[in-house]
């Protein structure tokens, strides 16, 4: 999704992002854990929590970016 790239811009100093190959084994592995078919969006604190998450294609980057606005107001 090339919209997460430009959330660091958005939100400057407070979010990370980047993209990752789901399609690794370990990246596979992680997938299975979160629940998803075979993709997502995910929102994690600092220290590797999950905050949110958004399944396979159902992800759209206005629902991220609300999400975003209101952990960063917390």
């Amino acid at each position: 999704m090339p919209a997460v790239s430009g959330l660091e811009q958005e939100f400057p100093g407070k979010v990370k992002a980047r993209n990752i190959d789901a399609t690794t084994p370990e990246a596979l592995e992680t997938v299975k854990k979160l629940g998803f078919k075979s993709h997502g969006l995910v929102i994690r604190s600092a220290d590797g929590t999950v905050l949110w998450k958004e399944p396979d294609h159902q992800v759209k980057i206005e629902d991220v970016r609300k999400a975003l606005h209101d952990l960063v107001k917390q």
